[in-house]
This record gives structure tokens, sequence and C-alpha cells, in this order.
């Protein structure tokens, strides 16, 4: 496994490397949904990229930049058991130099859901994957359920700048109580981490009354709601169902639709979803 900062360096070993190339793009403090994307790159492709990044860009003043955890040697240590080929860890001034000023927005789609409670997120987000994009040139890239908003803002950007990368989605992995697993997990005290379940109890609540009949968004809506609050920790920010592709809110019947989350726990806030398919 080779590791490198300058992106010179990172092109001149991509292209040594064999066809396909898949990207893993994270930033850091990898736990076992990290590695499950690394597992599906190395199924689908001969080579295998891990870029690692905290990307300042998709905080917002008040987000956690500064103490959002970081362990650098266990991560290369688990990407070295995962035999990856090439580890990228660029520096925000290889990045975002002094001058920096370009920027890569996906209007609609960044504007709902968490777009709505954290603008500029999705700027970051689409400016720094466009940029690993570019540096990698990979076949494919690899992301996670859990964050579905942002596959499909990526997505939506690829098509739209005709971006000649396959991006794969893959599914959520989860503590055994149901928690999607997060980084931010390890900010919850012990109390907290209990609570947390609520989140995946909504979202199973939900599904089983769709699967027995209940289709009105409204409805369903209100049973993420009703589940959360039965846990006093748990501070909803918003609960919504959406269309797969627009993101718009849904009402009256549905057939199909994305139920997502963020709710906070003290001062951590998670996020979660499924889709629904009738």
């Amino acid at each position: 496994m080779k590791t490198v900062q300058q992106i010179d360096a990172l092109r001149r070993i991509t292209a040594s490397l064999k066809k396909p190339l898949g990207l893993v793009p994270t930033m850091g403090y990898l736990h076992e949904g990290h590695l499950s994307l690394v597992r599906n790159a190395k199924m689908d492709c001969k080579s295998v990229a891990v870029s690692i990044f905290v990307n300042p860009t998709q905080f917002g003043p008040s987000e956690d930049f500064e103490n959002y955890p970081r362990n650098l040697e266990m991560d290369l240590r688990l990407l070295e058991k995962e035999k990856v080929d090439v580890v990228w860890m660029p520096t925000n001034e290889e990045m975002y130099p002094s001058d920096y000023q370009t920027w890569v927005t996906v209007e609609e789609l960044a504007r709902k859901l968490e777009g709505l409670k954290r603008p500029g997120h999705f700027r970051g987000v689409t400016t720094v994957v466009a940029k690993l994009f570019h540096a990698v040139q990979p076949d494919k890239a690899y992301f996670g359920q859990k964050d579905a908003q942002q596959s499909i803002v990526i997505q939506r950007m690829v098509q739209d700048l005709n971006m000649s990368v396959e991006v794969v989605v893959c599914p959520t992995i989860r503590e055994p109580d149901g928690l999607a697993m997060s980084s931010r997990n390890s900010y919850l005290n012990l109390e907290e981490r209990k609570a947390a379940n609520v989140l995946y109890r909504a979202l199973m609540k939900a599904q089983k009354a769709f699967e027995g009949g209940e289709h009105d968004a409204d409805r369903l809506r209100k049973i993420l709601s009703d589940t959360l609050a039965e846990e006093p920790l748990a501070r909803p920010q918003y609960v919504s169902v959406a269309d797969l592709k627009t993101l718009h809110e849904l009402e009256g019947s549905i057939t199909k639709a994305l139920l997502s989350m963020a709710v906070y726990f003290g001062d951590t806030r998670l996020i979660d979803n499924i889709v629904l398919v009738d």
C-alpha cells in the first residue's frame, strides 16, 4: 500500500495501477461502514484508492470541523489490512491554496433537507468530490446510503458535468441495535448512545406501516415524528418523506420515497434514512 499527499505524486501512482480503478472518498476515522465500501470496490475493481481528507469547506462556522474525530495511524492500519493500493491524504493547502476561488454547486438538490439546515454544506461536498475525481480519475466511486442526499447530489453533479465515473451507492452498515455507523457516534455518551437507536426504530415503524398498506406521506411522517417523541433525549431537526430523485416533500399516496431525518442527541447531530418502494 502506497501513501501520498501531493497530487502530482498521486497521479504518477494511479497512472500505473490496473484498471478499473475504484475510489473510496473518506474523512478518516474509519469504521466498518467505510471498510464495506473498500470491500465493494475491491470486488468490482482491479485497483482501489482511498482518500482521507477532513474537508473544511463542508463544515459550517458553528459545526465540528476542529473536533471531528481523527486517527490517521488507525486508518492506515485498517486500509493496509484491506490491501488498498494507494491512500491519498492531501493537506488543506494542497486542496485549497490561499488564492482558491472555484466552486462546484448543484443548485436545487443541494437546497433540500441537509442543505436547508446546513447552508453551504453541499457546495463544499461537491467541490471536494469534483477535485477528488479530477485528481484520482477513478472508473468507479463508492459512497454509503447513510448519506443518501449526498449520493443523490453527487450523482447529479456527475451527470450534469459529463464526468466519466460511475457512482456506486452501497447499503448502510449498522450496529447490532440498528444505529447507522458514523464517525460522529463517538461523540455520544452512554445514555445518548442508548437513546440514538430511536432513529432506526422510527424508520422501521414507518417501513412496517408502509408494507402494511399505509401509503399516505403525511401519516408516514407522523409515525416518524411520534416515534422520535417517545425518546426524551432525541431532538429532531427534521423528518422527511421525499421524492427519490428531486427530494421534494411528497403529499398524498406514495409508491416510493426516501424517508430521512436529522436528530440531535445532546450536541451530536445524527442522520439516517431508508428507501421505501412498493
